[in-house]
């Protein structure tokens, strides 16, 4: 704005208000930009791409006006939950097993995750410039989905607890060695300089100054792999690894819905309650 008022002196000479000036030295608001052919081309395929995928994926109305009755019967015949003393504690000792096989896996894959993750991080891995092939080698492990490792652990060492063990450790290493080693690429270098000016090793380096510094990421790392791992591991039992995963298959396999409903219960509890400890535990050590 223009302030015709007089200035001080009385000259009679108007005044650029401080808001004007001010807004003066900002650049001006950046227009949208047309988008070039390739970038159209592009998004028409994809358009195209959905629409196609929808009319062989997507549920059509029909389907969903027949699957709404059936699920509704389904839920009927699920109710109420079967409370049985008996199938209670049959549940409990299945659920405690899988708490095991989710604790053991985590453990054991957090603790290979680090020098997984050291082997794979950028410019501080001892392999130099072949650290590309741990990092391939932990893409791998995440890019396999949890059931088909589960599979080849079960035909590899018999249906149970063991095979769920090794999926999740398998698993856990693929999730925490990734953000292990980004942590460790991200982690400051004046520590690690300093120590290395005055002879330090890289396994001096590691203890020394990197890990000290990634310390909190990797806390909060590792606990976002407890839960990941208890939700895993609530399904690995449908292909035979362990767990109760297990009972739930058995449940539906014989049309017992009601000991489905109280099995899905029991899981939905136990999910919320780890979601709970590791929220509480992120906010103490973060």
């Amino acid at each position: 704005m223009i302030d015709l008022k007089d200035s001080a002196n009385g000259n009679g000479t108007p005044t650029v208000s401080p808001a004007c000036s001010a807004t003066r030295g900002r650049p001006s608001p950046g227009r949208m930009t047309g988008s070039s052919p390739l970038s159209f081309m592009v998004w028409v395929i994809l358009i195209a791409v959905i629409v196609a995928s929808m009319n062989d994926v997507a549920p059509s109305i029909d389907q969903l006006a027949k699957g709404v009755p059936s699920m509704l019967s389904l839920m009927d015949r699920m109710t109420p939950p079967n409370t049985d003393q008996a199938f209670l504690g049959r549940v409990f000792w299945k659920i405690i097993e899988t708490f095991q096989i989710a604790l053991v896996g985590a453990a054991i894959g957090i603790v290979l995750s680090l020098p997984v993750a050291w082997l794979a991080a950028r410019g501080i891995s001892p392999l130099g410039p072949f650290s590309f092939l741990s990092k391939a080698f932990v893409s791998l492990l995440r890019t396999v989905p949890d059931l088909v490792w589960a599979l080849l652990f079960v035909a590899a060492v018999g249906l149970g607890a063991v095979a769920g063990t090794l999926t999740i450790v398998v698993d856990t290493i693929g999730f925490c060695g990734r953000f292990f080693a980004e942590a460790m690429e991200d982690s400051e270098k004046d520590p690690q300089e300093a120590l290395s000016a005055i002879g330090a090793n890289r396994l001096s380096i590691l203890f020394g100054a990197i890990i000290p510094d990634t310390m909190p990421s990797m806390i909060n790392t590792s606990l976002f792999a407890l839960e990941k791992a208890v939700r895993s591991s609530v399904v690995l039992g449908l292909v035979g690894a362990g767990g109760i995963g297990q009972e739930l298959k058995v449940s539906f396999d014989l049309f017992q819905y009601k000991n489905a409903l109280t099995i899905i219960l029991v899981i939905f509890v136990v999910v919320l309650i780890m979601e709970y400890l590791t929220d509480f535990l992120r906010t103490r050590f973060s």
